[in-house]
């Protein structure tokens, strides 16, 4: 009998020991911006949920520097320098035409707002275009309202605005600058400091929160509010196709749960806390404010007019019907407002 126990024993140990371990994913992520900007912050959040709600079947691990310049990330992701991360369509306005939708001036009052909206247009009208392909879309968000600093006069009018050198993230921003009669270019957003401070740059056209995020306060003297913004930047958050591939079917959906509108709302309820915080620094430096008057409003909208053109022009040639996706999202943007 003692025999017998000690066969059955050693059988149930042997056939524990032969059950497959537990399989473990790490993934690799970064960001192109300060450890101390709220997408890096927000990333890493996101990271530990997804990690807690798979219980640690996948793993995030944080690479101590972004491996390519901010505009090459799409790429990076694609090609497998690191496995996940977000950038804004701004920085490849050839490849990813229609999330330029949601830079277009004067849109919703916040981040959340606006996030939201273009996540639901995104994913009704736009994936399916296909211009995220070779990469595995998670979310899309816009940050807060783009606002307008500088380090040399206020601006309340086109005319204030006239040669200014304005840096911007590209996209919508860039072109609206010239358009506004600036003299706007393109630079990664980690270089606004040394632009400003070096006198290279005169302004710079920026979500409040990047007041924080790159030190700014230190160096700006005005700032010009306008209502929705002059602009906003549409981002994509993704991840390498092939490793989400290898996930089981059971990590995916739970990866997904935190994806798409969950994420847009997310980032865009941490946005607009950061662009708060930003606001209170501006203040606490003593940088001048002014809110954009109806007539600079009214001047500002006229121009944007040949934005909207443009990017129906676009989308119509991506077989996307432009004008009636534009209406539906600011349509979108006063339902989300509303709570809907």
């Amino acid at each position: 009998m003692i025999t017998i126990r000690k066969l059955a024993l050693a059988a149930a140990v042997g056939a524990a020991l032969a059950l497959p371990v537990r399989a473990q994913t790490t993934l690799t992520f970064s960001s192109w911006v300060p450890p101390t900007h709220h997408l890096t912050i927000w990333q890493v959040n996101w990271a530990a949920d997804v990690e807690k709600a798979t219980n640690g079947r996948v793993k995030f691990q944080s690479l101590p520097k972004h491996p390519s310049a901010a505009p090459g990330t799409f790429d990076a992701v694609k090609d497998g320098l690191m496995d996940l991360s977000y950038v804004t369509a701004s920085y490849t306005p050839a490849r990813h035409v229609l999330p330029l939708m949601a830079e277009l001036p004067g849109a919703g009052a916040t981040a959340e707002i606006n996030s939201v909206a273009f996540s639901r247009i995104h994913w009704k009208h736009f994936h399916k275009v296909g211009e995220y392909n070779g990469v595995k879309l998670l979310a899309v968000w816009t940050h807060g309202p783009g606002q307008m600093f500088n380090t040399k006069r206020a601006i309340n009018s086109l005319a204030d605005l006239k040669g200014m050198k304005i840096r911007t993230g590209g996209g919508i921003a860039e072109k609206f600058g010239n358009l506004l009669g600036a003299s706007a270019f393109v630079k990664p957003a980690p270089e606004s400091y040394e632009l400003l401070a070096s006198g290279v740059a005169d302004g710079v056209f920026f979500p409040l929160e990047s007041v924080i995020s790159f030190k700014l306060d230190k160096v700006l003297k005005n700032a010009t509010v306008f209502p929705g913004g002059f602009y906003s930047s549409s981002f994509g958050f993704f991840m390498n196709q092939d490793k989400w591939n290898k996930l089981s079917k059971q990590d995916q959906d739970i990866i997904e749960k935190f994806g798409y509108e969950y994420a847009a709302r997310s980032n865009g309820k941490s946005w607009d806390t950061a662009d708060q915080i930003g606001l209170a620094a501006l203040q606490k430096a003593a940088v001048k404010i002014d809110t954009a008057s109806p007539a600079f409003v009214k001047e500002v909208m006229a121009k944007a007019k040949q934005l909207d053109d443009e990017w129906i022009k676009g989308a119509n040639a991506k077989g996307v019907d432009g004008a009636k996706v534009l209406a539906e999202f600011r349509a979108e943007l006063k339902k989300v407002a509303a709570g809907k």
